[in-house]
């Protein structure tokens, strides 16, 4: 059985792409043959399903009212990928209790289906319910681009991490940059500081060049491993999926509450047994 693994997709700011790295992020993964789930935790103004030119009827805000189930608001998106949508201009979703939030996670346990990976989109910025979402997960990538703005505030998302709540998986997913060595000088750029000044050593994801096929596809409301599969867009995502894939899970991993947590333990006893 391959083991469940539970990514954060996170950026200090918005408008960075980071619902463009985690929808065809998710995409990539489900094409290559993995069960995959995308997790729109931007609560209160998702729009991955929007992204990924899916509608769905019902999302969280029906979740945490009672009246519907996760298994209930799942739909399915493109390369049979699993959606679990957020909510979009609902405005008591942005400003959940720190109980209703625990629910969300506790939530997953219930979903039935096998799966290898959950892609957890959250909002950009620290807010207390992103930041319990990034300490469910068992590893996050933090979307930068090459701007000072960018830069500062995913410094700021990784001290805050680091200090504050000891997440230690933390890997940059340097976006829209002109070729991957300038992607690669920047993640240097960004680790050397934190080494320096939070001794947090980030792991380097994968790059993800700048690619007008990428505003084409968000026209076309679809992820552009579909509407173009042979861009230079689509051949990173796929890259980062790769990426993802031969990147280690930390045994060590005890932030507190976690998505499928029950899926978890009996995996971890499962390989205990056969230790």
């Amino acid at each position: 059985m391959n083991k469940l693994r539970i990514i954060g997709i996170a950026s200090g700011k918005g408008g960075v792409g980071k619902t463009t790295v985690s929808t065809n992020l998710a995409v990539a993964l489900a094409q290559s043959g993995k069960q995959v789930m995308l997790f729109d935790a931007d609560l209160g103004l998702a729009n991955a399903q929007i992204a990924l030119g899916i509608r769905s009827e019902f999302n969280f805000s029906h979740v945490v009212s009672g009246e519907k189930t996760l298994n209930e608001i799942v739909v399915t998106g493109p390369s049979g990928l699993f959606v679990a949508p957020g909510a979009s201009g609902v405005g008591r979703m942005a400003d959940l209790s720190m109980a209703e939030i625990q629910g969300i996670i506790q939530a997953f346990s219930t979903f039935e289906k096998p799966l290898d990976y959950l892609i957890v989109d959250v909002a950009a910025g620290i807010s207390p319910s992103v930041i319990t979402f990034l300490r469910a997960c068992h590893q996050v990538g933090i979307v930068v681009r090459d701007e000072p703005s960018s830069i500062a505030d995913a410094y700021g998302t990784i001290k805050v991490l680091s200090q504050d709540y000891q997440v230690e998986d933390i890997g940059l997913i340097p976006n829209m940059v002109p070729d991957h060595r300038a992607g690669q000088m920047l993640y240097q750029r960004i680790n050397a500081v934190c080494l320096k000044f939070l001794g947090v050593n980030l792991e380097y994801i994968a790059s993800i060049e700048a690619d007008d096929a990428i505003l084409d596809s968000l026209r076309k409301y679809s992820p552009v491993l579909q509407a173009s599969p042979a861009s230079r867009a689509a051949r990173d995502f796929r890259a980062l999926a790769k990426a993802i894939e031969i990147m280690p899970i930390s045994d060590h991993k005890a932030h507190g509450l976690q998505f499928f947590i029950e899926r978890l333990v009996d995996q971890s006893t499962k390989e205990t047994d056969r230790g």
